[in-house]
């Protein structure tokens, strides 16, 4: 797995919008928190861009990310928002230069289609926070993105769930996943990546129940699941039901659909649509422990 170089003082970093439309005003907090770190910023074209609800057409965002990551000027890419328009893009983009000379790409929710091109194609990336609302998540949501950019890869641990579907154990593998939706939207695409021995990690908001079922169905009847080394699951809020409820939450969905197979599984991690938004890098090779008092995200040594 390639990863990108360290940043450092003085360095840029430019704020590019993959899918929903958003306005320079929105991105003063960030674009302030990001100043406060020592760091330039430089905003791209599809930033006050407009069709309809995209940061501008297609060709207008996929240009201005393809940019970006040609730019040797730019040390790092961050995503100003999610929302939806990022699968529509990826196929118009050439990683060629970009694979020889990386950069770190930060974001979450929608780019999660680009977190698992790139980690398909052997390049690690920051599934972290977008710019937008960047000021009203935690600290640790901050600081964990700025601790990668600046070459301190930090471990996760958080006191484990006390749902008694847990399953403790230790796994090692490399970090893929995002979120669920996007996740299975890109199956069977060339942005899906090798799920054998992996660490998956999921996420997801504002989903009707039994579409969770359906995905992780999805994900074990096609054999995913089991291939697995480990399941960690992030926010699952603010969730839907039908008038004649599913009966089930979105974690006692999961624990069904995995629960004959042997790897630790997590629930409640701090990451995803949720307040606690910690960074992870996808592409990295984490060993994951999960017992009766604490859940430990690790990076291996050998990473970088």
């Amino acid at each position: 797995m390639i990863f990108s170089k360290s940043l450092k003082k003085g360095d840029t970093i430019a704020i590019i919008s993959t899918a929903r439309k958003i306005t320079k005003e929105e991105l003063a907090p960030a674009i302030a928190i990001i100043a406060s770190w020592g760091l330039a910023v430089r905003l791209g074209k599809s930033i006050g861009a407009e069709s309809h609800q995209f940061a501008g057409n297609d060709n207008h965002r996929a240009t201005d990310l393809q940019q970006a990551m040609d730019d040797d000027s730019i040390a790092a890419i961050w995503c100003a928002r999610g929302g939806y328009g990022t699968a529509r893009i990826i196929d118009m983009l050439d990683f060629t230069a970009f694979k020889q000379h990386p950069k770190w790409l930060i974001g979450y929710s929608d780019v999660t289609v680009i977190h698992n091109h790139l980690c398909h194609l052997g390049i690690a990336s920051i599934h972290g926070q977008m710019c937008l609302e960047l000021d009203k998540r935690s600290q640790a949501s901050r600081d964990t993105i700025k601790g990668i950019l600046f070459g301190n890869f930090n471990d996760i641990s958080h006191s484990a769930t006390t749902e008694h579907f847990r399953r403790n154990g230790e796994g090692t593998g490399t970090l893929i996943g995002g979120n669920l939706s996007v996740l299975y939207s890109i199956l069977g695409s060339p942005s899906q990546v090798d799920f054998a021995g992996k660490i998956l990690f999921i996420e997801d908001l504002d989903e009707m129940l039994y579409h969770i079922d359906r995905m992780m169905q999805n994900l074990k009847r096609s054999g995913i699941l089991a291939k697995l080394s480990g399941l960690i699951v992030g926010g699952m809020n603010d969730m839907r039901d039908n008038t004649i409820p599913f009966g089930k939450t979105p974690n006692e969905i999961i624990a069904d659909a995995v629960k004959d197979y042997n790897y630790p599984v997590s629930y409640n991690f701090p990451a995803g649509h949720i307040y606690d938004n910690r960074a992870l890098i996808m592409g990295a090779k984490v060993s994951l422990t999960v017992s009766d008092k604490v859940c430990e995200l690790k990076y291996e040594t050998n990473n970088k």
